[in-house]
């Protein structure tokens, strides 16, 4: 059964822009949209991102079905933390690339989504069925998927409005010395493709950082990470604008003997958020996975759930914030 939206022109704006306005996605996914003929604008088949409206024109959006795969195996499973009609909480292994592009050339979170045949919004495109936002493939942890159109709508004004949050646990290969918040822009790395770093002329991007326990040697350190905003590898990025990397993360300046780590030792560990239909107020977290744990007990202490509890590191954050 299609999903079709209709809108009326109430402000005189490029279509791009209203639409983002009015279904609260990246201008890159509407545009998307728009060249893929899902939009259709007072009855032209064709429409075009910058098409200027004006007052009254009627725009119909067509969002595209679930019904396609890129045909690679899925061999892996993932965790399912929370689960109703309207959305889902994902414990994401390590590994796992969340959706397709280009690039991908393997099973993503998405396919998972499909061959488990969850209901998924279709909001952000085929790439993106249900994917509110992103984690990096080497990080593990909670990600949001929408099931409706109408909870991925909400989800993502959430997003926007700092309602959802996440909390990150990482590995830094060198202590910090205090607490501390980093607000700086980020784009893309004019000399790496493959990165990002700060630049004046990048899009805003803070977080807070703070200390949680050293090393028996007091050589590494298990910090948290607090997102204002959600920019692609921001805590990475950040952290290495003062000399500090998460273990593994080769890409961004790590080096020493974990190396050959197959990733970075970075994990979405609580995340809270307001119901997308309800509006309750809702809270999740997961333990580190065994790698990180493993990591832990060797050159930390024994693990113990409560040596890292969710009630801990948002009380650390409340402190110091």
């Amino acid at each position: 059964m299609k999903n079709i939206k209709e809108f009326i022109a109430d402000e005189e704006l490029r279509l791009d822009q209203f639409l983002t306005k009015k279904l609260n996605q990246s201008r890159n996914q509407i545009d998307q949209l728009i060249k893929k003929d899902f939009v259709v604008v007072e009855n032209k088949k064709k429409a075009k991102s910058g098409l200027k409206l004006f007052l009254g024109q009627k725009i119909i959006v067509t969002l595209p079905e679930v019904n396609k795969q890129k045909g690679y195996d899925v061999d892996f499973d993932v965790d399912i933390v929370y689960e109703d009609q309207y959305f889902m909480v994902l414990n994401k292994p390590a590994g796992i690339v969340v959706h397709h592009a280009p690039s991908v050339k393997e099973a993503t979170l998405v396919d998972w989504l499909i061959k488990k045949g969850i209901s998924l919004s279709t909001i952000s495109g085929e790439e993106r069925y249900g994917i509110v936002h992103r984690l990096d493939k080497g990080t593990s942890g909670l990600i949001v998927i929408a099931k409706t159109n109408e909870a991925h709508i909400s989800l993502s004004s959430q997003l926007e409005n700092k309602t959802m949050g996440r909390y990150y646990l990482a590995f830094i290969d060198t202590p910090l010395k205090d607490d501390i918040t980093i607000d700086a822009p980020i784009a893309r790395d004019p000399n790496n493709r493959l990165k990002n770093s700060i630049q004046s002329h990048g899009k805003i991007a803070k977080t807070s950082f703070c200390i949680i326990e050293n090393s028996k040697d007091n050589k590494y350190q298990l910090i948290g990470a607090k997102l204002f905003t959600g920019r692609t590898h921001q805590i990475r990025v950040h952290l290495a604008s003062f000399n500090r990397h998460i273990i593994g993360d080769n890409l961004y300046g790590f080096k020493g003997k974990f190396d050959k780590l197959s990733r970075v030792y970075l994990h979405a560990f609580c995340l809270y958020l307001k119901h997308p239909i309800t509006g309750t107020s809702l809270e999740f977290s997961v333990e580190i996975p065994n790698d990180m744990r493993e990591f832990y007990k060797k050159y930390f202490k024994e693990y113990k759930s409560e040596n890292i509890s969710k009630e801990l590191i948002i009380n650390k954050f409340n402190n110091t914030i």
